[in-house]
């Protein structure tokens, strides 16, 4: 990535950025100890929660990238919201996985994790990367499966 800021600006940036996940995945604590955050409250919004936090999310990604995280990170951190935008929009069972997955949260760990130790953050990154895109291409795989399904018993009760 190309990186013209000063170590100090990226420090400034980097907190900006955890302050914004923090609020938007664990600001709020319940009672019994359980954080949510307004990702998973906006989610409820019928038709554009999920996309106003998938917006916020790619906001994180962006100013990541230009403080340093290498394209593998940022894979991941795109593959992190990508799973909580993906499943986060199945009704109920969706906005649940909303409040309990935490991808902005996760997102920063892996932007700390990268900025200790490099070399280990892009290893586990790259398993974790090929784990998901195969549960992606999967699921992928079950909801044509069932689409197929419904359109055809679809056509045989009309025809």
């Amino acid at each position: 990535m190309i990186n013209d800021k000063t170590p100090q600006d990226q420090k400034q940036v980097q907190l900006r950025l955890e302050r914004l996940a923090h609020l938007m995945d664990s600001s709020i604590r319940l009672p019994g100890g359980f954080r949510i955050g307004l990702d998973g409250i906006i989610g409820l919004i019928p038709g554009i929660g999920d996309a106003i936090g998938l917006l916020i999310s790619s906001y994180l990604i962006g100013k990541a990238a230009t403080i340093g995280a290498s394209r593998l990170v940022l894979a991941r951190m795109v593959g992190n919201v990508l799973l909580e935008t993906l499943l986060g929009s199945v009704p109920l069972i969706g906005d649940l996985f909303d409040f309990a997955f935490r991808a902005n949260n996760k997102n920063m760990q892996l932007l700390h994790n990268h900025q200790m130790n490099a070399a280990n953050t892009h290893k586990r990154s790259g398993w974790w990367l090929l784990l998901t895109l195969s549960v992606l291409v999967i699921v992928g795989a079950v909801i044509l499966r069932l689409l197929w399904w419904f359109i055809s018993s679809l056509y045989a009760v009309i025809f």
